[in-house]
């Protein structure tokens, strides 16, 4: 794919580095971003492009493109409050966590912060997964003047809560629920004034490792405490003509008097749907809706053009007219038909689309059975929004110039930073300071990175860094976890040449530091720095480079992309890349 050579410039919505690490006075960084003879790796810009071939053809009047949230944002959670739409979604172990996004039209999603900003919210260490730990499924509700943020901290302390009069500003410290297990907690506050909290719960005796429930408790709506016992609503071992292995992700509405409760059930991955039932008081007892899965791509032939799978974790809001709509989770995947059934084989993630609910006989229908997932569906009846400054969908590119001292809220860490380490806005640049700790390691990487939205994506950086000594290093880092990434860095060798290399770690039975596959020794031409680029083509990643930042010479290519898939990886996240740089650890 050609690379763009100057694309949008990604707006500089706050995301304060100095409020993301510790103590005062840290804005400034580890040094000057004039040069890089200290041995800091300075990357002038980073550029993106993405271009599918479902995303070529612009959605047709009338009508918007799914999915509305494209690369790594799974999990979705809506509120409106009047004419404004909020809604959140899972980060695992990557930090800040929980972005926040705004909308007025239910189409044009644009991120105003991140809920878990500040290091003490939510120290991440070495004990939470990037993919498997961390931050998991978000519930955001609205009640009495305040907006309520509900999830889990998987490996660093379980359920809690956070509040905000504006999800545009600072979010509470998290307020932990410890008498609610499980995962998935999603607040609901009744109309007599009443508050529950019902989620995700394990057995007290798992009849197998899948077998799962959903409980609800009565809570004090202040303080959260215990108003009730846990009461059992749904086990995931009933027989059923539908999955419920894994039942998670619930969530209760009020309509028509009566209480449904909403849960996904068979994993979220290949048996992926959602489940409807409905009762006369929040305790139940609650039938099931005979109807169900309301929503499921299960069944549907593998063989399928552009198949989106796995959808479900839904949740739902009723707009101004009384129109009902959903955002759920689903997966853009290639190769659906290889044996095994879902392979998996997409960096993207799972993402967040959005379809119009309709009501028939006292229940929600999201999907006609064995309907595919449409692409572009009627777009809900209000007053156009504003499209977002950052694109979140579609076929679309960014520039960012580091000219601030703020970094847009879509780039990350791997996991959250205990020391300051990075800087920008001085000259245009950002600064990193190579540290021994890195990606493989289970630490915290001198690394920022932002999704890959697309199959089919390039991603690209202007790179200075004369290394203090043999071993440092510093590039492009595409990154699923721990275990499985690519690193394509600039570093020297033992007689001190500058080498570029490229890494791949497949699993943990292969060195933290990866298996070096490409290695190339250049001379002065890369004195005034180096262009770094990275093309993904679904199942191909090549690496290639230029002095000048215009001849690019391939160091590797048609290397296997499939290392950054949930298929090869496993786990919850798609793949996310940027710069990234380390030093040895050697004396």
């Amino acid at each position: 794919m050609k690379f763009l050579p100057r694309v949008l410039l990604a707006a500089a919505i706050p995301f304060q580095l100095a409020a993301c690490a510790p103590g005062p006075g840290t804005a400034a960084g580890p040094g000057s971003n004039s040069g890089s003879d200290s041995g800091q790796a300075v990357f002038e810009w980073v550029e993106y492009a993405g271009a599918d071939p479902v995303f070529e053809q612009k959605p047709p009047a009338g009508t918007f493109q799914n999915p509305i949230l494209a690369g790594f944002y799974p999990d979705p959670s809506i509120e409106r409050v009047g004419d404004d739409y909020y809604m959140v979604n899972s980060t695992f172990g990557f930090y800040p966590g929980v972005p926040v996004f705004h909308s007025r039209d239910l189409v044009n999603w644009t991120q105003v912060g991140n809920a878990i900003d500040r290091p003490d919210m939510m120290p991440f260490g070495s004990s939470v997964s990037l993919n498997g730990g961390g931050i998991y499924a978000p519930t955001i509700r609205f009640h009495d003047g305040l907006f309520y943020l509900a999830t889990t901290c998987v490996g660093c302390g379980g359920n809690f809560i956070v509040t905000t009069s504006d999800p545009a500003g600072d979010w509470s410290d998290p307020i932990w629920l410890p008498h609610i297990g499980g995962i998935d907690p999603s607040p609901f506050f009744d109309d007599d004034g009443r508050a529950y909290i019902v989620h995700h719960a394990d057995p007290p005796a798992k009849k197998y490792p899948a077998h799962t429930q959903i409980r609800i408790m009565e809570v004090d709506p202040k303080t959260f405490a215990p108003l009730s016992e846990d009461v059992l609503l749904v086990d995931g071992s009933d027989k059923q003509p539908w999955h419920t292995d894994y039942i998670e992700g619930p969530h209760i509405y009020k309509v028509g008097g009566r209480y449904y409760l909403s849960a996904a059930g068979g994993g979220t991955g290949y048996f992926h749907q959602q489940l409807f039932y409905r009762a006369d008081t929040p305790f139940g007892p609650f039938e099931a809706n005979p109807g169900n899965p309301v929503l499921t791509q299960f069944g549907l032939p593998d063989e399928r053009p552009d198949p989106v799978t796995a959808t479900g974790h839904a949740d739902l809001v009723q707009d101004q007219a009384g129109n009902w709509w959903t955002v759920f989770l689903g997966t853009r995947v290639y190769d659906l038909a290889t044996p095994p059934q879902d392979p998996g084989n997409f960096h993207t993630g799972r993402e967040t689309f959005l379809l119009p609910v309709r009501w028939e006989d006292g229940w929600p229908v999201m999907l006609a059975k064995g309907q595919p997932l449409p692409w572009t569906p009627k777009a809900p009846a209000l007053p156009a929004g504003n499209a977002p400054a950052v694109p979140t969908t579609g076929n679309f590119g960014w520039r960012e110039e580091f000219d601030a001292p703020a970094l847009p809220p879509q780039w990350l860490f791997a996991r959250t930073p205990t020391s300051q380490w990075w800087s920008s806005g001085d000259g245009g640049a950002l600064v990193l300071q190579p540290r021994a700790e890195r990606i493989g390691g289970n630490g915290q990487p001198s690394f920022v990175g932002r999704r890959i939205q697309h199959m089919k994506a390039s991603f690209a950086t202007r790179l200075k860094f004369s290394p203090s000594r043999t071993g440092d290093e510093a590039g492009l880092l595409a990154v699923q976890n721990d275990d499985f990434y690519y690193a394509f860095g600039l570093g020297t060798n033992e007689r001190g040449d500058a080498v570029l290399r490229v890494h791949r770690r497949r699993g943990s039975d292969e060195p933290a530091d990866g298996v070096v596959l490409a290695e190339r020794s250049l001379g002065a031409e890369v004195r005034d720095g180096v262009t770094l680029k990275v093309d993904i083509d679904r199942a191909r990643i090549d690496f290639a480079y230029s002095a000048d930042g215009e001849t690019f010479a391939t160091l590797l290519g048609d290397a296997d992309a499939r290392v950054l898939t949930s298929a090869v990886a496993s786990g919850f996240t798609g793949a996310v890349v940027g710069p990234y740089a380390r030093r040895t650890d050697l004396p």
